[in-house]
């Protein structure tokens, strides 16, 4: 069965996505896997319930919203790779006393690319008993222009995920200041597809999920390096050390889920920060949103890792 598997926008934090490509996980269980980009990432959710692709990869954010909008439209995530959010505040200086209320007296720059780093941001901040909305914020710029900003001195801080992230640390002298991963669990990137697609081809998405489980295993057994030189092709901009301390980081984070289980806390956790921040009036539950049956027979099975 050939499937075609869209990509929401190159990343680091993708990087199991990508050693799955690498490593045969699909084609070792059976499956030929036609990664193609999405148009972007507002557009991924929509080329599934268009005919443009089987399943994609992406935030559980974007099931959320389309279910908001029709509780009927049918989207469902069906296997996790990213259980925490692999972004970062990082200043200059110091990170400020009195955690999230010292940030508050800052001017810092958000994420414009997609909601969700700054929909668990603002509820991290409500959750602190701060005001959102007062924050000295500037919304409407991309990360890549917001690290020059903050290297100029032109901002306090910027929110940013890796490389950004450890090229302002080495070459800007910039601090971590937040880092978004030890809020806990937060689900952030899964496979979805339609209920329709489920149905159709129950066996393919069960060998997708098995390949995926496979390469997460790949992963916990290697070193940054190992995972780095697995997926240098998919960066060639980037040099090997820069990759190699960008994924470092994020496997001491434990950002990447070890299994291919969405856990009901991670997912309402995001439902959550969603609706405090306006993006979703309700969402639609974990019942409606994520079906695991292929997780946990592929946790079942527990195959070899790749």
């Amino acid at each position: 069965m050939a499937i075609t598997l869209i990509e929401n926008f190159r990343a680091v934090f993708y990087a199991p996505f990508y050693a799955a490509f690498v490593l045969g996980a699909y084609a070792a269980e059976g499956v030929e896997g036609d990664q193609r980009p999405s148009s972007g990432p507002a557009e991924t959710a929509k080329a599934l319930l268009t005919g443009g692709g089987d399943v994609v990869w992406g935030g559980p954010m974007r099931v959320l919203v389309a279910g908001d909008a029709d509780p009927d439209c049918g989207l469902v995530s069906f296997c996790e790779i990213v259980e925490r959010d692999p972004f970062f505040i990082l200043g200059r200086g110091p990170a400020p006393g009195g955690g999230f209320g010292g940030i508050m007296d800052k001017k810092v720059a958000t994420v414009r690319e997609v909601p969700t780093p700054w929909m668990c941001f603002q509820d991290d901040l409500r959750r602190a008993g701060l005001d959102p909305d007062a924050l000295d914020r500037i919304p409407d710029r991309s990360m890549g222009e917001n690290a020059d900003a903050l290297a100029a001195g032109e901002v306090d801080a910027v929110q940013v995920f890796q490389p950004l992230a450890e090229n302002l640390i080495e070459e800007a002298g910039a601090r971590i200041w937040y880092t978004a991963a030890e809020r806990g669990l937060t689900s952030y990137t899964v496979f979805s597809t339609t209920r329709a697609f489920m149905a159709r081809e129950p066996d393919s998405l069960l060998r997708m999920t098995r390949a995926m489980y496979r390469t997460q295993k790949w992963i916990a057994a290697h070193s940054a390096e190992d995972f780095a030189e697995c997926i240098s092709g998919y960066f060639p901009d980037m040099p090997p050390e820069a990759l190699a301390r960008s994924l470092d980081r994020y496997l001491k984070l434990g950002i990447w889920n070890r299994t291919p289980i969405l856990k009901r806390e991670g997912f309402d956790r995001l439902r959550a920060a969603c609706i405090s921040g306006g993006l979703i009036r309700e969402g639609i539950p974990y019942e409606v949103a994520v079906d695991m049956r292929f997780a946990e027979t592929a946790l079942r099975e527990d195959p070899d890792s790749m």
